[in-house]
């Protein structure tokens, strides 16, 4: 069964990546595989403290040359070995098909859902197996189920084929209890590789290997602040962490802490830190610890009980004596709320944002929440990554979930009514689809943003006409840093912060702004300028701050100030109105802020540039200024072919004569046009003049608009 080749080479186990989770995968540096005779494919055992076997594949570029293996978590507990721990290699021997029984131990029973031999047996495809390891499988939504191998036929490493047949063990005992929750990993955590990182060094390493800290003679942290949105990742990055160093985890939320009687809520505390001290080493989690130590300072009289909660948590805090190997961790998402004595070292040693991921980050978490999901191959997982601008984690496991959904609805109409039973092969059949895709993306909404109006817009440069200088600056200004941001870090220059559009009404800017934000995919962010002047003090300015803070947060992202006359005005004499001057100082403040911010473009929309002030069209504000003129005779044209695109117009309609004689008219005003022609075609029909089957809006109707408009103007 086994047959070592070479010397001995202890590699060092690593996490993988969040990709491989799951698939019994081990990967390995391309030397280290010619060290050991390893091809492509080949299947293994690792020798750590038992055996266990894995399929081995070459890692990337970026984890070679360091003498490492990596292989995800559910393989390091079949091992029984954890991450930094040194296994070696042997070959093995294996036979192709065979059976297997499995015992399920978390997650929601598969054995009584349809068609489940068939669901996992596909899931393990290609997939080791040895009798008493542990497998886990996301095949029913995005839920994953744990199983251990109960045996093996024939005895020894099989490998699960087409012909491998699954079955499940009978349960026993309580069938109405389901087994408990499978338990997180690093590989279950996508776009948090920074802060993984961090937290292992802070939490995992003094837990671990405490005699490192003795041998620096400094003291290992005590606690450790994770702040962020709410559902990027806080709480599942917590229990990640305790799973990986096999330490206690008690979790406890806020308000869970406090007590309608004198005392009851300081005991409760105390409680919870002596049950860890009890089951060092532990990591004692907090969420939500912004509901029991609030600022003492912003306490009215009657928060008495908030008060004593605060002092007992900052006692239990100094207590590093007493506390020995355990290890605070607190969550919140509104961190300026906490009480200032708590965010110093020695409580809270380190504080780690959990932000909303990026690109790559939000491709991590689709891969993961679509592991055991039968998705098409035309899905493109990092398409719908670039259209989730501000999605968290949360939002995405969402939208997967929708996805499905989309493709259960299909195959709902199958169902025997009178049996209620799915046929088994169409559950097979089953798949999704990007059209799953799309459509759920029109359900679920980024939840860190769903305070502010954020649109994706219906408008194109196809839907603009003429105006293609205007496109070209917006397109340099916006398009061009968000896809060539290394080559702007290496000229060390920066695109302009903001973007002054002007011109008179219906000429086409706020219409560009949401063209703008359609090609570029970038988030779209829209405020009205009067919308934000209030009769109270610092309501303006608040607005404004939020206006800004929604547009870091969905970054890229374009923010749209329209009509700022009415937010900026021009100072005239001695007499100065202080409204506009705190939010002109709020307005610079802001856009100074996202200097070293790359990805807000904040976009502002006037009749006349000369009415506003002057400091906010200086260098560092609105730096560029486009002005849209009256279009042309040839950029009518293509304002009446948009508008016209999907009118009956009759063949015997010469848009270039119309064009010549709307000289003076903006887009505005040629779409109006077009609709007063449409009506004077609905009146001949309605009115019964004419009642044709074939409608269509003829040179005439355009020639009564033409009069129409000229007789209004007048």
């Amino acid at each position: 069964m086994l047959g070592r080749l070479g010397e001995t080479l202890m590699l060092k186990v690593r996490e993988t990546h969040a990709g491989d989770a799951d698939k019994g995968i081990a990967r390995l540096d391309p030397k280290d595989m010619a060290f050991y005779g390893l091809l492509e494919g080949d299947v293994v055992l690792i020798e750590g403290n038992r055996p266990y076997p894995a399929r081995v594949l070459s890692c990337d570029v970026d984890d070679r040359g360091q003498g490492a293996v990596l292989i995800d978590r559910v393989t390091r507990e079949n091992l029984e070995v954890g991450i930094d721990a040194k296994v070696d290699l042997v070959k093995a021997k294996w036979v192709l098909g065979g059976s297997a029984i499995f015992s399920q131990v978390s997650g929601d029973p598969l054995a009584e859902s349809a068609g489940a031999h068939s669901l996992l047996a596909s899931f393990l495809q290609e997939r080791p197996l040895l009798r008493g390891g542990r497998v886990r499988a996301t095949v029913l939504g995005n839920n994953p189920c744990e199983f251990i191998v109960k045996a093996t036929e024939p005895e020894g490493v099989i490998v699960v084929g087409p012909g491998t047949r699954i079955d499940f063990e009978k349960m026993v005992g309580d069938k109405s209890v389901s087994p408990p929750e499978p338990r997180v990993s690093y590989e279950d955590i996508g776009g948090l590789g920074p802060q993984i990182k961090r937290i292992r060094e802070m939490v995992e390493i003094p837990l671990r290997f405490p005699e490192v800290f003795r041998k620096l003679g400094i003291e290992p942290p005590k606690g450790v602040l994770l702040y962020g949105p709410p559902g990027s990742g806080k709480t599942a990055l917590a229990r990640a962490v305790a799973n990986e160093t096999d330490a206690f985890f008690s979790s406890i939320s806020g308000p869970e802490i406090i007590g309608k009687y004198y005392g009851e809520s300081e005991a409760r505390l105390r409680a919870v830190f002596e049950e860890a001290n009890k089951n060092a080493p532990a990591i004692l989690f907090i969420d939500e610890i912004d509901a029991i130590a609030p600022k003492r300072e912003e306490m009215g009289g009657e928060k008495q009980v908030e008060r004593r909660v605060v002092a007992q948590l900052l006692s239990l805090m100094d207590g590093l004596e007493s506390r020995g190997k355990v290890i605070v961790m607190a969550a919140t998402n509104i961190p300026n709320a906490l009480d200032p004595a708590l965010r110093r070292p020695g409580r809270f040693d380190r504080e780690i944002a959990v932000p909303i991921p990026n690109r790559q980050g939000r491709l991590e978490i689709l891969q993961i929440h679509t592991r055991g999901m039968p998705v098409t191959a035309d899905v493109d997982l990092g398409e719908i990554a670039a259209k989730t601008h501000g999605f968290v984690g949360a939002d995405l496991e969402a939208l997967a979930k929708e996805a499905a959904m989309n493709a259960l609805r299909r195959i709902l109409p199958l169902v025997d009514l009178k049996s209620g039973d799915l046929p088994e092969e169409e559950v097979e059949r089953l798949q999704v689809t990007p059209a799953d895709f799309e459509d759920a993306l029109k359900e679920v909404e980024p939840s860190a943003l769903r305070e502010v109006s954020l649109e994706v817009p219906e408008v194109g440069w196809e839907d603009i006409g003429g105006l293609n200088q205007v496109k070209e600056i917006l397109r340099q200004s916006v398009e061009w840093p968000l896809w060539n941001d290394e080559l702007y870090r290496q000229l060390d220059t920066r695109p302009p912060k903001g973007i002054l559009l002007y011109g008179r009404a219906g000429s086409g800017k706020t219409l560009l702004v949401k063209a703008l934000a359609r090609e570029s995919g970038l988030n779209f962010i829209f405020v009205q300028g009067p919308t934000l002047l209030s009769r109270y003090i610092g309501e303006g300015e608040k607005g404004l701050r939020q206006a800004f803070r929604f547009a870091r947060q969905s970054a890229p992202s374009i923010l749209c100030l329209d009509g700022i006359e009415s937010l900026f005005p021009v100072q005239k004499g001695h007499e100065r109105d202080a409204v506009a001057e705190r939010l002109v100082a709020q307005f610079s403040s802001e856009m100074s802020g996202i200097g070293e911010m790359r990805g807000v473009t904040v976009i502002g929309t006037t009749l006349d540039p000369e009415s506003l002030d002057p400091r906010v069209r200086g260098a560092g504000r609105f730096e560029v200024q486009v002005g849209l003129p009256d279009p042309d005779e040839t950029e009518r044209i293509e304002i009446l072919q948009v508008h016209t695109r999907n009118k009956p117009v009759s063949a015997r309609v010469d848009l270039g004569a119309i064009a010549k004689k709307t000289q003076g008219l903006n887009g505005a005003e040629l779409e109006n046009l077009c609709r007063i022609a449409a009506e004077e075609t609905l009146k001949e029909q309605l009115q019964g003049r004419r009642r044709d089957t074939l409608v269509e809006i003829g040179p005439d109707h355009f020639e009564k608009a033409i009069r129409k408009i000229a007789g209004e103007s007048v």
